[in-house]
């Protein structure tokens, strides 16, 4: 029965606690956002109800631009980590 191989040795990644702060702080300005929603639908549902935006309601507006925030953030952060990446786990002239 075929398998794959044994697994690569990736060594001993630099930019790991750079990632792990990134991720953190992004989490935190993420779900800034998201809180707001969730405030605004428990506190004021009405308010979600108001067209905004080319007869859209502020919740599918909002719903939207969560989605769309998301997904930026993930390119952002996969750019910043690959960029920390290759600068903290460059080879060494040592070996």
């Amino acid at each position: 029965m075929g398998g794959h191989g044994p697994a690569s040795d990736w060594g001993d990644d630099k930019a790991s606690d750079y990632k792990s702060s990134l991720g953190i702080k992004m989490f935190v300005f993420y779900c800034f956002f998201y809180v707001v929603y969730v405030i605004i639908n428990v506190f004021s549902p009405k308010t979600m109800g108001v067209e905004v935006f080319a007869g859209l309601n502020l919740a599918v507006v909002y719903g939207f631009g969560l989605i769309i925030l998301a997904a930026i953030m993930g390119i952002i952060y996969n750019s910043m980590c690959t960029s920390a990446e290759d600068t903290l786990n460059a080879p060494t002239e040592e070996g």
